[in-house]
């Protein structure tokens, strides 16, 4: 694979002789292989070249607004989206009825009107634009913004939807045509045209482009909980994960310019969402084979790849191979010099292995570093370098940094912010000891699903450190984290006993509101695993959903509660 310095050598020395598609794929992979300054420059000087590369122009500032949060940067990538969609948007009727009505043309028209493939891939283009600036209207995080967006993405799931329809149509009438061509004559091939002049090559490229977007919002809806559901139903959005998969597969084996970017929705799947999520209820490991077999398929591709460095050390992670993971991520941050928010995104997978190897002074490096680097979440990060600075032992200078996350708080509505600020407060007027650092640590690695990655060393460790904290604010908590620690380990026995008395512990509700739910879920999750107590575990699902609400992280356990009752329907048929 050509490296950013030649792939830009070649466009310059026979740019007129790509088409757009080509030079796309090619703009999308220099950015995959650390050159975001060259692809960005490629599409810049390009971007008039075609409706695709003002899309890659377009993609490249959304993607670096969504990486630095910074509000100019997000106000050009708006700007930028709404170019390319004016661009691009064309009359409203479907690419079928075009060519049913394609010999009632006006011959004596002087302009000939766009063909086929170039009228579907303008409509994919403004559905792709449209999804974006929705993305960049929730940011905001603001109601009439989760309107606005809410809106922006219907109109884009209708395009997904009636293009792939159309291209389906399409595709089947071109093999038609190509098995009768077969038939009489030796020299059909793949790339054949069919009498509206659409090659099926075309058309493959066209469905790969499509197949991105569709593919994503179904897997997206897929998990999004019930209550949700509803409000998303009113908007006509349908949710297939099967569905969403498959066409996220489709578009990655694709010669269109998204093919990289849905191979890197499908490592974000396998390797963050699963297991943060829960989808596959215990089993920590689902997705993990699937994630290694695309690294290796593309690493001759990507061979020096910070994003494809990166994920390697997710799944090195999620199989408890910390050290090896470490290495991964290490160097992930030389590849991408460059590259600030994907060094930054590096340097938080490096916080969090130690965090797991409880070395929490290399904890407190990384995450301090975040804290003075990065303009996303210094609030956030500035609590995790205070509790991993506590629990290192510097207890007056875990102080001084919680007082700090006051400072650094900024948005309101944002659960992690709330919780990290929530969090400091406490500690700070308890006058925090290492014993409560570590507590607090340990919360934060159950609530971002990281124990069952830590050996059973560590969590032995682990378990010893919580029996030392008698703080009665705190029992709930170290209950639930005792339980979550015993069914990593494979003591169901005791972490049912455990998950029992966070459940039952009412005086530090108001401290830890979350661990109630939370205990009801855990505990409900290792009854379904028993067909003899499945009602039961069942019961407390909808328990946890149904009797609690205003808690720490609501809706990502409702997405937990919402998969697992799901997979229990998939064994036990309703």
């Amino acid at each position: 694979m050509a490296g950013p310095e030649q792939i830009q050598q070649q466009v310059d020395e026979s740019s007129h002789s790509i088409d757009g598609a080509e030079l796309a794929l090619q703009g999308i992979n220099m950015l995959l292989n650390n050159g975001f300054r060259e692809s960005d420059e490629l599409f810049k000087k390009y971007r008039n070249h075609s409706p695709l590369m003002s899309f890659g122009a377009s993609f490249v500032s959304f993607l670096n607004a969504m990486m630095t949060f910074e509000e100019e940067k997000m106000h050009m990538a708006c700007e930028d989206l709404k170019t390319t969609e004016k661009l691009c948007e064309s009359d409203e009727a479907g690419v079928i009825e075009i060519i049913k009505n394609k010999i009632k043309r006006n011959v004596d028209s002087q302009k000939p009107p766009p063909s086929v493939i170039d009228r579907l891939q303008r409509q994919i283009i403004v559905a792709d634009c449209q999804v974006y600036l929705a993305v960049l209207s929730f940011v905001k995080q603001e109601v009439s913004a989760y309107i606005k967006g809410g809106w922006i993405l219907r109109r884009a799931w209708k395009i997904y939807n009636k293009c792939y329809s159309d291209i389906g149509v399409l595709q089947e009438s071109c093999q038609k045509k190509t098995s009768q061509e077969s038939l009489t004559s030796d020299r059909a091939n793949d790339n054949s045209v069919t009498n509206e002049g659409v090659s099926a090559e075309s058309l493959s490229r066209l469905k790969g482009s499509v197949s991105f977007g569709y593919g994503l919002f179904h897997l997206c809806i897929s998990m999004v909980p019930p209550h949700l559901l509803k409000i998303i139903n009113l908007l006509g959005f349908p949710g297939d994960r099967l569905q969403g998969l498959s066409c996220l597969i489709y578009a990655s084996e694709s010669k269109d310019m998204k093919a990289p970017l849905a191979t890197l929705a499908l490592l974000w799947y396998h390797t963050v969402v699963r297991p943060f999520f829960a989808l596959d209820g215990t089993d920590t490991q689902a997705g993990l084979a699937e994630a290694k077999e695309i690294l290796h398929k593309k690493e001759t591709v990507y061979p020096n790849s910070s994003l494809f460095m990166f994920f390697k050390g997710r799944v090195q992670r999620l199989e408890c191979q910390i050290n090896s993971a470490l290495t991964s991520f290490h160097d992930a941050l030389e590849l991408a010099t460059d590259q600030r928010e994907i060094q930054h995104v590096c340097l938080y997978e490096i916080g969090w292995c130690s965090m797991i190897e409880m070395n929490f002074k290399d904890a407190y490096e990384s995450f301090e570093r975040l804290k003075n680097e990065s303009r996303w979440s210094q609030c956030y990060y500035a609590y995790l370098t205070a509790v991993c600075q506590g629990a290192s032992g510097d207890v007056e200078g875990a102080k001084s940094v919680f007082k700090e996350v006051q400072k650094l708080f900024k948005r309101k509505n944002n659960q992690i912010e709330q919780f990290s600020l929530k969090r400091a407060e406490r500690l700070r007027k308890q006058s925090p000891s290492k014993e409560l650092c570590i507590l607090a640590a340990m919360e934060v690695l159950y609530l971002w699903k990281a124990l069952p990655n830590c050996s059973s060393s560590k969590l032995q460790n682990m378990s010893q450190a919580l029996q030392e904290v008698d703080d009665t604010l705190h029992v709930g908590l170290k209950h639930l984290l005792l339980g979550a620690i015993h069914k990593c380990l494979g003591n169901s026995k005791d972490a049912i006993q455990a998950f029992q008395l966070a459940a039952s512990n009412e005086l530090g509700r108001q401290n830890n509101s979350y661990v109630q739910p939370y205990s009801c879920y855990e505990l409900g999750c290792i009854l379904l695993d028993n067909p003899e107590t499945m009602g039961k575990g069942r019961a407390l699902l909808l328990q946890a959903k149904e009797e609690f609400a205003g808690y720490d992280f609501e809706n990502r356990l409702h997405v937990r509660i919402h998969a697992a009752l799901a997979s229990l329907k998939e064994v036990v048929p309703q």
